[in-house]
């Protein structure tokens, strides 16, 4: 089996060896290439990713390279975690939406729809490589944002299947909370990429016991100060919100945090330098602890257990995973694309059915799939009133002089990205 990573030289990528090399049994990898054409990094990414291969006694052979056609030839599956523009362009989204008072964020917002800009394209590319060098493929899509990328993928015709690291993170939260196994806790996961809720925490399967009430009475403040969330938002609910959803519910407040200090992305950029020294020591053979900050908690994890089920119907039956509604959610067309449990196999991904949402979010979520539809249309055919529409559409942003300040900026920090232009 081989499979290619594309976006190898990622301070990210010692997670997923680290993963790949403790879930060998469940995906046994033959051969592993890193593409990246950033080939200082990969260097030392591929040399670190060696040695815990070495240190855990996988048999498999890591190979780099800059070419991705010739990393992802023969490849069965092809991982996809790369960033256009790397933390510059990140601070960029995270900085300019400021001036109008709209959040910046690298998936949502105006900073979203700028990475998407720059995002869908690229993929789009590698997508048609990958299918050249064999049809029959996997693209596993961890780059954000994912939703709009892995429609993008979807509407081309690729096998692509989208893949987050949120539900993943919720299900070992709330098992170490319960003193229970992960594979023990089914979650009722359910909304778009980065706009989801947990209406449900079941033992054993969706026909467990329902132990939210329980987890939210005992542990309720604890959970609100990991989401940055009054305790009182979640009782109210009677659900646990994606910690991105605090974007919508404290959109202001978040503002106003963000005006104070650095960005995100120039904490990771510092975070990143640290880490690559740290790749470069020859002694280093497993992920360093300060990897735990940079981000992409159990994605090593989630991204071997869709592999493995997409390859060979080993994984787990039922995974949290982004692919095509086809009428889970009624009030959504059949090709947008949602974040549910779905039944994964080597045939792909299917959703399970999903009780009705209450409008409080059925809402949200029809609104953010609009402008998705609108981003989606602006990344695949450009134009500067496809991007004003698209930021109109946002709930983020919403009315047209922000909307109008924000296609101005948009443009002018993402210029030599934009074939358009």
């Amino acid at each position: 089996m081989k499979l290619a990573v594309v976006g190898g030289g990622s301070t990210y990528t010692p997670e997923l060896i680290d993963g790949f090399s403790r879930l060998r049994d469940t995906l046994p990898i033959e051969e592993l290439v890193l593409v990246d054409p950033a080939a200082d990094r990969l260097e030392l990414v591929g040399g670190l990713a060696r040695r815990i291969f070495a240190k855990q006694g996988h048999p498999g052979r890591i190979t780099t390279t800059s070419d991705v056609d010739a990393g992802v030839a023969g490849a069965d599956a092809v991982l996809l975690q790369l960033r256009v523009g790397g933390q510059a362009a990140r601070n960029q989204d995270e900085t300019w939406p400021l001036e109008c008072g709209c959040v910046g964020q690298e998936t949502t917002g105006a900073g979203g729809l700028a990475k998407a800009l720059r995002t869908v394209p690229v993929v789009l590319d590698i997508a048609e490589r990958v299918r050249r060098a064999n049809p029959d493929a996997w693209i596993i899509d961890f780059t954000n944002p994912v939703g709009i990328v892995t429609r993008a993928l979807l509407q081309a015709g690729h096998k692509a299947v989208g893949l987050c690291n949120v539900a993943i993170g919720f299900q070992r939260r709330f098992a170490k909370l319960l003193d229970v196994a992960p594979s023990d806790v089914y979650l009722e996961h359910v909304g778009l990429n980065h706009l989801t809720w947990e209406r449900g925490v079941r033992l054993g399967g969706p026909d467990g016991a329902d132990l939210l009430p329980r987890l939210l009475a005992e542990h309720g403040d604890s959970l609100a100060a990991d989401l940055r969330l009054p305790r009182a938002v979640l009782d109210r609910l009677g659900v646990v919100p994606s910690y991105y959803l605090r974007y919508f519910y404290a959109h202001d407040e978040v503002v106003r945090e963000l005006r104070t200090k650095p960005s995100r992305a120039a904490e990771v950029a510092e975070m990143e330098k640290q880490l690559l020294e740290m790749y470069g020591d020859p002694t280093l053979d497993e992920k360093p602890e300060l990897l735990s900050k940079r981000g992409g908690a159990f994605y090593s994890e989630a991204a071997v257990d869709l592999a493995a089920s997409l390859l060979r119907g080993g994984g787990s039956p039922v995974q949290v995973v982004n692919t095509y509604n086809n009428g889970t959610l009624p009030f959504l067309a059949d090709d947008a694309v949602i974040e549910v449990q779905a039944r994964v196999d080597t045939s792909g991904a299917a959703p399970l059915p999903v009780s009705e949402l209450d409008p409080l979010y059925a809402g949200l979520i029809a609104n953010v799939t609009a402008y998705e539809d609108l981003a989606l249309e602006a990344a695949l055919h450009g134009g500067r009133d496809r991007v004003f529409k698209a930021l109109l559409a946002h709930p983020l942003i919403g009315q047209y002089e922000y909307a109008e300040a924000l296609t101005d900026q948009l443009i002018a920090h993402n210029r030599e990205h934009l074939a358009w232009v």
